[in-house]
């Protein structure tokens, strides 16, 4: 399994993230990070092309080496500087408010607790600051819903701990913000696994 998760997982979910629609969604939504910026679940930096000229500075967290690794050697094609730190969102060597921007994009159905790490992302955001967030998670149908429940034990250990059925907007509530907009929807693809949750909070 040691295996699977260092040399694999990685390379997986890089391939999963270059979906045309998954893009396409992050495209919509990567390029509204202004100012300092920080990046929950930077993964293999595909990203980091979407950002736009308002971002001055940008740092990354992933507890994945290896793809903090195939981030690394995107660094240079962009801007601004960017700060690699391969580790938890749960707890971030990062100031208290110092963040004008976090981003996360399908990363909080992966982190241990993410309440935790969305205190966190609070924590460092500057007032007035903003959390754009895409995320997949629990479907508001039953009967989706069942098939979530249902698949998610054996889904979670072959997908890097991916989750299927947190309700991502009750999660950033409940951490401290207020979601100012919410775009929900299924993207293409098998429903359990499709439920989208999109949008900027503060």
């Amino acid at each position: 399994m040691a295996f699977y998760r260092r040399f694999i997982l990685p390379r997986l979910i890089d391939l999963a993230m270059r979906n045309k629609e998954v893009r396409a969604r992050r495209s919509a939504v990567v390029p509204k990070a202004k100012g300092d910026v920080l990046e929950i679940g930077i993964g293999s930096g595909l990203n980091l092309s979407l950002y736009s000229s308002n971002v001055t500075s940008l740092r990354g967290v992933d507890p994945s080496e290896e793809l903090i690794a195939m981030t690394r050697r995107k660094i240079d094609r962009v801007a601004f500087p960017v700060e690699l730190i391969a580790g938890s969102a749960e707890q971030l060597n990062v100031a208290s408010e110092s963040i004008d921007t976090v981003v996360a994009t399908w990363t909080l159905c992966s982190i241990p607790d993410p309440l935790k790490a969305l205190r966190e992302a609070k924590r460092v955001l500057k007032p007035g600051g903003r959390l754009l967030f895409i995320e997949h998670g629990l479907s508001p149908d039953p009967r989706v819903q069942t098939w979530q429940h249902r698949i998610n034990p054996i889904w979670r250990p072959i997908a890097g701990g991916c989750n299927l059925d947190r309700k991502i907007d009750e999660l950033i509530e409940s951490a401290g913000f207020d979601i100012e907009q919410l775009n929900t929807s299924y993207l293409r693809g098998p429903r359990p696994m499709t439920w989208t949750y999109e949008g900027i909070a503060r």
